[in-house]
């Protein structure tokens, strides 16, 4: 039965009541956090992305901070995830795991924090992509494990030491048969006036076989710790509208809606890279804006039971061909760097 497991779970799926954060050992498996800290404004993200070529694994690292716009990222020739848990490694440069992060991506981009009394997913029968988690080989699934805690710690980008003790931490993973979408859009915000709320939500093109359809999945952590989710095409369907300066989300079930608007200047976007997982290389994939305006409404059987607004949002739009251009336009070469080089 193990064998079988092990197999099924070596194409990306998950059984359900499974636990989606052990490393599938698939093309790539991904990593990332993300820490608010409402009080002065700061954002600060972390990625590692854990890609499996021919000859052994290596790693897409990643360190990006608002509102001073700094952003590393690195190729790095090691990468280990852990087939037992929740974890992310590659050398000295990143080590995460459920209750630490370290990240040392030189003397001006590194990150060390402790986070405790996480707000876990709660145990149900599926995933955040809810009934595609147990469809085999689809390119892409999408899981928020972390949707709060407690954090100590700090990070230094550039010339700027950010102090992270008491900000707010959302933790997710994505992983999949070849990497990334064609293309995809996502989102996630705290900093609300109540420090339970979080929100998140990942769309783009599902592929397996002869199956091509698009899909969002809709996460909200409510305060009083209520968590809902959108996302099966037919019981809970989410329509999206996105460009790379607004996300427009409409989703409902028997019992929930939920509406999002987000925004942001294309100006103030980071490009972030994406792995060719075969290749060995990164290549620019992402527009993330980490200071975006996001505003959230959830009714509860045409009730409105939640609405606020953040203005510390994280809005992505995903597509190779819009970030190298988006890199031209700004005066950088994509095919010798995958984020704005740092001075």
């Amino acid at each position: 039965m193990s064998r079988l497991l092990h197999a099924y779970r070596a194409t990306g799926a998950d059984l359900p009541f499974g636990n989606v954060l052990p490393a599938h050992d698939v093309a790539m498996e991904g990593y990332f956090w993300r820490f608010t800290q409402p009080a002065t404004g700061e954002v600060v993200i972390a990625l590692a992305g854990i890609n499996r070529a021919s000859d052994g694994h290596w790693s897409t690292l990643g360190l990006a901070g608002h509102p001073a716009p700094f952003v590393r990222t690195a190729a790095h020739p090691e990468g280990c995830a852990n087939a037992a848990g929740l974890g992310a490694f590659a050398g000295e440069a990143f080590r995460g795991s459920i209750d630490r992060l370290q990240v040392d991506l030189g003397p001006d981009a590194h990150l060390d924090v402790r986070i405790g009394a996480a707000v876990r997913w709660p145990q149900r029968r599926l995933g955040g992509s809810g009934v595609f988690h147990s469809v085999p080989a689809l390119n892409q699934y999408w899981h928020p494990w972390l949707l709060g805690g407690s954090v100590e710690g700090k990070a230094v980008l550039g010339e700027t030491e950010i102090n992270l003790d008491g900000s707010q931490v959302y933790g997710e993973k994505n992983w999949g048969k070849g990497g990334f979408p064609d293309s995809w859009w996502w989102g996630q915000a705290q900093g609300f006036a109540d420090r339970q709320a979080c929100v998140a939500f990942a769309g783009g093109e599902v592929v397996a076989g002869p199956l091509r359809t698009e899909v969002t999945s809709v996460v909200v952590a409510l305060p009083g710790g209520t968590v809902v989710r959108l996302c099966n095409p037919v019981t809970s369907p989410v329509r999206a509208y996105v460009t790379d300066e607004r996300w427009s989300l409409r989703g409902r079930s028997r019992m929930w809606s939920v509406e999002i608007e987000g925004s942001s200047p294309l100006a103030e976007a980071h490009v972030l890279p994406v792995p060719l997982p075969a290749e060995r290389r990164n290549i620019p994939g992402a527009l993330e804006h980490l200071g975006g305006s996001m505003s959230v409404a959830v009714r509860r059987r045409g009730e409105l039971v939640w609405a606020d607004e953040s203005s510390l949002a994280a809005l992505e739009h995903g597509g190779i061909d819009r970030a190298r251009a988006e890199l031209r336009k700004r005066g950088w070469a994509p095919e010798t760097t995958c984020a704005p080089p740092v001075s």
